[in-house]
Parts: C-alpha cells; structure tokens; sequence
C-alpha cells in the first residue's frame, strides 16, 4: 500500500444559516434600501428587500396641493433624473385637462429629457464602477455629467431638482446661445465614450463580474412588470421580441418625429460567458442608450433653431400690423400662433375638470406612470394622486436573480438594476 500522501488533506467545513444585513447604509446599495441576506457560507439562498426609509408621503401631498405646486416634489423621486419626473406628472395633467402644448415646447421637452437621459446613465454607469471596486469610471462619468449640469443651470438656475418642465411646456425659453452651447458638449462627448467601453464594457475583470451572473429571463422580467433597460436586455429581436421603448411603441412629446433605434439583444461585443438577461447586457444596454440619446438631442437642436428663426420672422412681419392695431386679425394670427407653435409655455386651466387620467414615460429607469384623478366639484387640487415606479418593479426581482449567488455578486446584481430609492419611497 503506497504511503499516504500528508499534502493531502481533506476536511468538511460546516456552515450555518445566517441573516446578513446588507444596508440600509451600505455604499452599492445606491441609497437607503435595506437587503437581508439568508447565507449558507457565501452562497446566498434569499435576498429580501425592506422598503420605508426614505418615505415622504408625496402621493399624498399631490392630494393636498395644486399640481403647480406638486412638480417640486416629482423633482424629489427619481432625483438623478428629475426632468423626466417632471415630464411624467405635467403630461398626466395635461391630457386630464385636454390641454395642447405648443410644438416648440414640445421640442425643449424631447431636448432636457435627453439630456437628463445621459446624465442618469453616466451616474448609473460610474456608481456601478464603484459598486464593482473601481474608482476611475465614476470619476470620468462625473466629469460629463458636470458639462450638462452646467447646461441645466443655465436653463432654470438649478443643478439636481429643477421644477423646470412644467404643466403647459417648459418654465422658460431656452437662454440664448444654449443650442451652440450644447452643441460643443456634444462634439466634445462623443469622442469619450469609447474611453467607458474600454474602463469598463471590455475591461477583464468587470466582464468577470458581470457575465452570467443574474441572469434573468424575458418571462420573469415581464412576470414582475420590469421595464425599461431592465427589461429590454432581457428581450431577443432575433426570436422576434419587439424593442419595447414607449417612446417607440406610444410615442408621447412629438417622439415620433425623431429617428432613434432602441437596444436590444443579442450584441457583437457580447463577452465570452455573457449572457441575454444578465448584468453585463442591463449595463451595456445603458451604455447604447446614451449614443441614441445624441442623435436625438442633435435632431432636438435643429428643430429649435428652425422654429426660433421661424418664429422670429413671421413675429417680423407681423409687427407693423400688430404696432397699427394691437386687437386686429395679426395680433389676433401671432397669438394663434404661439399657443400651438412658437411658445415655450402656455397657461394651464386653472381648475382640473372631474375624471381621471394615468399616463406613463419612459423615464432613465423604466416607465414610470401617473395617475390623476380629478375632483368632481373641479377644483384645482386633485382627488387622487398616484405614481407608478418603475425602479418598485424592477427592484422586486432582486429574491430571484440573487438565489444561488455568492455575497460578493449581490452587489453586482443590485447594480445593474440602477435603483433610486427616492423613487420607491416616494
């Protein structure tokens, strides 16, 4: 009998079951969100959410005040992008009241929520870097993310919650020079983001991370209502999934009007070990949002200094007439005139009509959805006010792609959904 070999040896670790707390102050659980880990070792066998710490009642405080006065407070749930909130609530009014936004408008909406749309990926994207141990992605995102902030500052004074699209349009017109301005961000932006892809969409140790890990399915996604990238990364168009994007399907703000494609799996620089669903397709699809983002802020830009040069001329020559008879059929012509074409804003009714509405966007994170219910004695506070989340949804899927997984992966997984709890705790 050959002599036991004594570098061999062999014993059993024993583990028991434990409950982890992971948050409510953990750095990558991307605000105050609060997950309890059932463990066996490093394998986690269930992850439970536990929502509340960040409630502020503002459904109920839309039943309390005037909807004017309630678009500070969409500003406060997705607060990476605000813009978009604002867009949601203002829309959901607007079709209660039946009230038609001038096109001008229309094209400053598209342009912000664009612009907001790039300014949420790059956070989503260098938090996520951060999330996985790397410091430097959320360094070169934030430096971006600073020219648009500056761009925003420019246009309502306001640099994170900005109240700024609101019911009828847009508070204000867009300053002068703006669309120059944007214009040289743009052509400075461009030639930076392969530099993301190189930090992160094809770094070694990041596909690692992310390839096949959480992997969801396309009947899980829609079982639990995820939309968004969520759900889009989840899709395959080649066994004919459609690009599900509402500004594609229910076009909304003049979407219609601009030429975008949605992304949707399979991709070409998919990694070995990726997979359709998985963290590296929820991060990349992100990632090809930005680029459509561009394209859509640039055809945004050409329509508004067509209609600001149009509008400036027709204004032009109506001046003498209107100087000759301020009540005569030009002055009567260019107020038509700038409530359905050329102003940035048009007043709201001053009292909401009985019924009820419920509109939804697609925000940064998903669709995200308001219902209004009007007052039968049409007073301008609502009845009933509701907020569809999208990030709500998306969350509740984080039980099914994190059992089976390694405690380090939970990280991993709770990033790539890109939650903003003042959303969920709304």
């Amino acid at each position: 009998m050959p002599p036991e070999d004594q570098t061999v040896v062999e014993f059993d670790v024993r583990t028991d079951e434990m409950l982890v707390n992971m948050g409510p102050q953990h750095p990558s659980t991307h605000g105050v969100l609060r997950l309890v880990l059932r463990t066996d070792g490093e394998v986690v066998s269930e992850v439970t959410p536990h929502l509340g710490y960040l409630h502020r009642c503002a459904e109920k405080i839309g039943e309390n005040v005037t909807p004017i006065q309630f678009i500070p407070y969409t500003d406060r749930m997705d607060y990476l992008a605000a813009m978009n909130m604002n867009l949601g609530y203002s829309l959901a009014i607007e079709r209660l009241a039946g009230l038609k936004v001038p096109e001008k408008a229309q094209v400053i909406r598209v342009l912000i929520c664009e612009l907001n749309r790039i300014a949420s990926h790059l956070v989503g994207m260098g938090a996520y870097g951060l999330d996985l141990g790397t410091i430097s992605p959320f360094l070169y995102a934030f430096r971006e993310r600073e020219h648009i902030l500056d761009l925003f500052e420019e246009v309502c004074g306001a640099r994170l919650t900005y109240s700024y699209l609101t019911i009828g349009g847009a508070h204000d017109d867009l300053p002068a020079g703006f669309t120059a301005r944007c214009r040289t961000f743009l052509a400075y932006f461009k030639p930076r983001i392969p530099e993301y892809h190189a930090l992160l969409t094809n770094n070694h140790i990041f596909v690692k991370r992310t390839a096949g890990v959480g992997v969801l399915s396309k009947e899980a996604a829609l079982s639990y209502g995820c939309t968004g990238p969520m759900l889009r990364a989840s899709l395959d168009r080649t066994k004919g999934d459609p690009a599900w994007d509402l500004r594609k399907t229910e076009p909304y703000s003049g979407y219609e009007q601009y030429t975008f494609d949605v992304p949707v799996p399979p991709f070409d620089a998919a990694p070995a070990g990726a997979r359709i669903g998985d963290c590296w397709h929820r991060f990349y699809v992100r990632m090809l949002e930005v680029v459509q983002s561009i394209r859509i802020v640039e055809q945004a830009l050409d329509k508004y200094d067509a209609l600001h040069a149009q509008g400036d001329k027709v204004r032009a020559e109506l001046a003498p007439e209107i100087a000759a008879d301020a009540k005569g059929p030009a002055a009567t012509k260019w107020a038509e005139l700038m409530r359905t074409k050329y102003a940035h804003r048009v007043e709201p009714p001053r009292a909401l009509p009985a019924g009820e509405c419920y509109v939804e966007t697609e925000c940064p994170r998903g669709q995200m959805g308001f219902h209004v219910v009007g007052r039968p004695s049409k007073e301008n506070v609502p009845l009933r006010v509701r907020a569809r989340s999208s990030c709500f949804a998306n969350l509740s899927v984080t039980k099914e792609l994190c059992k089976g997984c390694l405690i380090a992966d939970v990280a991993a997984i709770v990033g790539s959904i890109d939650v903003v709890m003042g959303e969920i705790d709304r």
